[in-house]
C-alpha cells in the first residue's frame, strides 16, 4: 500500500483560548509519533491551501461569509461557546479543505491507495450553515462533493467514528442517496443527535449509539452489525473515514473506553470493503481525539495500517 499523509504548519496557527482540548498541540503529540522509524517510508507531504469555490460545494456562501466575519485581526473571537477563531484559523480551516481535497485527487490519480490528513481546526461538526463544536467547514463532505464533481463518483460512504456523532455531515447529506453516512458515537453526548432512528431520507444515514462506559466488544459489535452491512449494500467507489480519536479510554471528554487497537480493526474492516468496491481508495481525515497519549497511539495504529494494507 502506498500512503501519503497531508500536513501543513499552518494548522499549528489555529488559535483557542488557554484550556482548551482542541489545541495545536494535538498535532506536536502526533508529530512526534510520526518521528518512529516504522514511518519512514510513509510519503508526508505539504497540504494545499482549498479556496472559497470549495466551501460552497457543501454550504451556502452566506455560510462562508459568516464565519469570514468572525475571524479576528488579532486575538480570539467566537463562534459560540466552545468554537473559535484566531487571525490564522480561515487559512488554516481552508488548508484543511486544500488537504482532504488533495487526498481525493491523489487517490484517484493512482499517486496513493489511502491518504491521511492531519488537519484542524476539525470539520464533522459543522452544519450546512451553521459553524459548531470546534469545527468551521465540513471536510468530508466537501471531499465527497468533490470526488462526485471531478472524478465522477456515483457513491461515497463516509464512515465516522469520532466519539461525538458527526451531525454536520448528517445534516449536509440528509436529502442524499449518494452518499452513505455510518456513525459509532456515545449517546447521550454532545451534540445530542445520532439516534438509530435518524436514517435519512433514502435509509442511507446508519447511526450506531453506544451507551457511556461500554468499550472494544460494544463497539466492534456495532460495526459489525450496522456499519459494515450498510457498506457491502453501499458498495462505495470511495470511502472517507472522519477520524476522530475521542472513543479512546484516556479521552477526558466521553466515556467510550476503547484502546489504540480497536481503531487498527476498524481501519483494517474498511480496507476491506474498499479493496472489494473502490479499488483501495481511502481517505482518512482527522477529527477528535484531546488525549495526547491516547491520540498519538490511536492515530499512529490507524495510520500504520493504512500503510500495511
Amino acid at each position: 500500500m502506498t500512503t501519503i499523509l497531508y500536513e501543513n504548519p499552518i494548522f499549528l496557527e489555529h488559535q483557542v483560548p488557554e484550556g482548551h482540548p482542541e489545541r495545536p498541540d494535538r498535532l506536536r503529540a502526533l508529530n512526534l509519533a510520526l518521528e518512529h522509524e516504522r514511518f519512514a517510508p510513509l510519503k508526508r507531504l505539504k497540504a494545499p491551501q482549498g479556496n472559497e469555490d470549495l466551501v460552497l460545494l457543501a454550504h451556502p456562501e452566506e455560510h462562508l461569509r459568516a464565519v469570514m466575519a468572525v475571524i479576528p485581526e488579532e486575538g480570539i473571537n467566537s463562534f459560540e461557546a466552545d468554537t473559535h477563531a484566531s487571525p490564522a484559523s480561515l487559512q488554516a480551516a481552508l488548508t484543511g479543505i486544500g488537504g482532504a481535497v488533495a487526498a481525493v485527487d491523489a487517490v484517484f490519480a493512482g499517486e496513493a491507495d489511502n491518504v491521511f490528513v492531519a488537519s484542524r481546526p476539525p470539520g464533522h461538526h459543522a452544519e450546512k450553515t451553521k459553524a459548531m463544536g470546534f469545527c468551521f467547514f465540513n471536510n468530508a463532505a466537501i471531499a465527497a462533493r468533490h470526488a462526485q464533481r471531478i472524478h465522477g463518483v456515483e457513491r461515497v460512504a463516509i464512515v465516522d467514528w469520532d466519539v461525538h456523532h458527526g451531525n454536520g455531515t448528517q445534516d449536509i447529506f440528509w436529502d442524499d442517496a449518494s452518499v452513505l453516512f455510518c456513525s459509532t458515537h456515545q449517546m447521550p453526548l454532545y451534540p445530542g443527535t445520532g439516534a438509530k432512528d435518524e436514517d435519512g431520507r433514502h435509509g442511507t444515514i446508519v447511526n450506531a449509539p453506544l451507551s457511556p462506559d461500554t468499550g472494544s466488544e460494544h463497539f466492534r459489535e456495532a460495526f459489525k452489525s450496522r456499519v459494515l452491512p450498510a457498506l457491502e449494500n453501499f458498495r462505495p467507489d470511495l470511502v472517507i473515514i472522519s477520524a476522530g480519536f475521542d472513543a479512546h479510554h484516556r479521552d477526558p471528554l466521553a466515556q467510550i473506553n476503547l484502546t489504540g487497537e480497536d481503531f487498527d480493526w476498524a481501519t483494517g474492516k474498511l480496507l476491506d470493503v474498499a479493496g472489494r468496491y473502490s479499488a483501495n481508495r481511502v481517505v482518512s481525515l482527522l477529527e477528535g481525539g484531546y488525549d495526547l497519549v491516547g491520540l498519538a497511539e490511536s492515530a499512529g495504529l490507524h495510520i500504520q495500517r493504512l500503510m500495511r494494507g
